[in-house]
């Protein structure tokens, strides 16, 4: 088969479009004809080296996939050939990647694609919108009629975040650096979408929350506090989940006279069992049209290593030339 890989970590040269073995399902496994996969910028950190995680050698990029079931392994029972499904979390804790044009994974990661669901938008979704669901449900504990801002509304987590807390009935404000991507915000649902290069955050959230937010959602890898916290209401929530290497001061006075919280989390941290609430609910919501993927890019499965150097391009070096997700075919 044909699969993007690398034999040692480093930049986006190190990755290889060639030939490898087909694999076989293990007990508890399913073979997935690969339709799409996604990439994330963990992609990128985990390929670079920068995230330090068990590898196999050779090892092939990637987590996120939807596709259709081939075979299945001894003890599989949930799904059958010609099921279609989509997951994440693989090419970690020693599982292989899915860039390739077939993925053996575990049946507890795979979820169902609904009816009418391209592989392409579910591969989109897979890794931003369990993390949003995450964050929204089991972090911020959003409740309808709530005002939840999200710093960066157009991109793959953020896009999730506006449509889950619209469908959740919360009131979103996003941030754009645009005014087409602060249009974008808007058609995905944001009730309020500040281009932030033209306008002032504080003073357009003045106005239409001015008590504040009760969830400040931030997607940047540099979180900047001092102007988070003016933004929250009392009891606020302060939801991270980006910034391995950011060691921003935090004004600790503001924060606790307004009772507020501050929550960080990494989707990885959650077990496939807890991931499976958030799948469910992607799944509603895709089938429902309340949740869409958001594309940006789409590569032929052999432009992998273009792929990964425009993501670290956007997600490290901020050049903006990417809002959304990058899809790529077998």
């Amino acid at each position: 088969m044909k699969a993007a890989y690398i034999k040692e970590t480093g930049g986006p040269e190190k990755i290889i479009y060639g030939e490898l073995p087909t694999p076989e399902p293990k007990a508890g496994e399913v073979l997935v004809k690969v339709g799409a996969v996604a990439v994330n910028p963990i992609d990128t950190y985990v390929r670079a080296g920068m995230v330090r995680v068990e590898l196999p050698n050779p090892y092939i990029v990637g987590n996120d996939m939807a596709g259709t079931v081939e075979r299945v392994g001894e003890g599989v029972e949930s799904f059958k050939p010609g099921d279609r499904v989509w997951c994440s979390n693989q090419g970690s804790s020693g599982r292989q990647g899915t860039f390739a044009e077939l993925a053996c994974v575990e049946q507890r990661w795979l979820h169902r694609t609904p009816e009418g669901v391209s592989d392409a938008d579910a591969a989109a979704v897979a890794l931003v919108g369990i993390t949003a669901h995450i964050g929204i449900a089991r972090r911020a504990k959003l409740h309808p009629g709530e005002i939840l801002f999200v710093n960066g509304g157009s991109g793959g987590v953020g896009s999730m975040v506006v449509q889950m807390a619209k469908a959740i009935g919360a009131k979103v404000i996003a941030t754009a650096g645009t005014d087409e991507r602060a249009e974008k915000c808007r058609s995905f649902g944001a009730d309020l979408a500040i281009n932030y290069r033209k306008q002032s955050v504080a003073t357009e959230v003045g106005k239409f929350a001015p008590d504040g937010v009760q969830v400040f959602w931030e997607t940047r890898r540099d979180a900047e506090f001092e102007s988070a916290i003016a933004l929250l209401a009392k009891h606020g929530r302060l939801i991270l989940m980006a910034g391995r290497e950011a060691r921003p001061v935090f004004p600790v006075g503001p924060f606790y006279v307004k009772d507020c919280e501050l929550h960080g989390f990494a989707m990885f941290n959650y077990s496939a069992e807890e991931q499976r609430e958030s799948g469910d609910a992607i799944n509603t919501w895709l089938a429902g049209g309340k949740l869409k993927a958001n594309i940006d890019r789409v590569f032929p499965l052999e432009k992998t290593a273009e792929a990964h150097r425009l993501q670290e391009d956007n997600t490290i070096r901020h050049l903006g030339s990417l809002a959304g997700k990058i899809v790529l075919h077998p």
